[in-house]
């Protein structure tokens, strides 16, 4: 086989965390079988930061440098596109993984048209299958519901997107090389071009990295309670999140929202408060190792999934958490 081809992404100068996770993956599939090694390539108009010291697991790292591919390659698609299938056109791995982020989520499937291959999804585990030598990925269908398997036909590069969370990410220092590829000809006939990127200005916590999320839905009956939420979620040092419900609602920006069109977040601790817990919601929870549930309604869905559940009223129950949880911080 001729290996792994990782997409990878750049955060602030370095290869990102959901990167690494990618990475974590690909450790999974050699370790089963999968051979050729396994090259992460990012993106960007300077990647000079970028070393194979930040991809621990990666045979080699390659950099794809140039104008066109600004702000990590995530400002656009077509010239990532491009310069992804020229790559493969040069190295030709037989599985391409992307992360399903806001970039990856699209471009992946993109460059499996560009190919004309097939992709998979949302996956949340490959593995090798020891009868065909390829690869099975296992995704979410039926809303969340239930859990499908399923296998590449034919002999082409397999492209897939992995949901962040679900691998923990490997840990340690890259001991690979580190390669520049060259991508000018590649993206030089691009039509669409970033003219401007607008970031919305956050604090704390991001929602993906938090160790502890707090989380309203339905229930709260406003974006008044939310406020009490942030309250709490400030306490333990973490982060504010919310069902697709409360977001349609208006109640928060859909920044904050959970679930399977929303993000995929593996905290230590998620608190979920007047959430019911439909399988949408909980297909973003997968990584969650404790969900603790706030709820009136003892029939809710959630509490199948929590390790802990309070049935009440969270106007009476979350303000004594709350202070409680005060008190115990001094």
């Amino acid at each position: 086989m001729a290996g792994i081809l990782i997409i990878g992404e750049v955060q602030d100068g370095a290869i990102s965390a959901v990167s690494d996770e990618l990475l974590a993956a690909a450790c999974k599939l050699v370790d089963e079988g999968v051979g050729g090694g396994i090259s992460l390539a990012v993106m960007g108009d300077d990647l000079s930061a970028v070393t194979a010291a930040q991809a621990p697991g990666a045979d080699r790292v390659i950099r794809m440098s140039n104008p066109a591919l600004k702000h990590e390659g995530t400002g656009g698609y077509d010239a990532p596109v491009l310069a992804v299938a020229a790559l493969n056109e040069s190295i030709s791995p037989d599985i391409i993984l992307f992360a399903k982020t806001d970039f990856g989520a699209v471009a992946g499937p993109r460059v499996a048209f560009k190919l004309g291959v097939a992709v998979a999804q949302d996956c949340i585990d490959v593995a090798l299958d020891s009868k065909t030598g390829r690869v099975a990925v296992t995704r979410p269908v039926f809303g969340g519901n239930a859990l499908g398997i399923y296998d590449f036909n034919g002999d082409g590069t397999q492209v897939a997107t992995i949901r962040p969370g679900v691998f923990d990410p490997v840990e340690g220092e890259g001991s690979g090389t580190i390669e520049d590829f060259d991508v000018s000809n590649a993206v030089a006939g691009v039509r669409a071009v970033l003219v401007e990127t607008v970031i919305q200005d956050s604090e704390g916590v991001r929602l993906e990295d938090a160790d502890v999320i707090i989380s309203g839905g339905r229930g709260l009956g406003g974006p008044a309670p939310f406020e009490q939420l942030q309250e709490l979620a400030d306490l333990l040092g973490g982060a504010v999140g919310a069902s697709r419900a409360a977001c349609d609602a208006g109640w928060v920006d859909h920044s904050y929202q959970i679930g399977l069109t929303g993000k995929s977040v593996k905290p230590t601790i998620y608190l979920s408060v007047g959430i019911s817990g439909a399988s949408q919601h909980m297909a973003g929870l997968s990584g969650a190792r404790n969900i603790v549930a706030i709820n009136k309604d003892d029939n809710a869905n959630i509490f199948k999934s929590a390790r802990f559940g309070v049935i009440g009223d969270w106007e009476k129950v979350l303000p004594a958490f709350t202070a409680t949880v005060r008190d115990l911080a001094g």
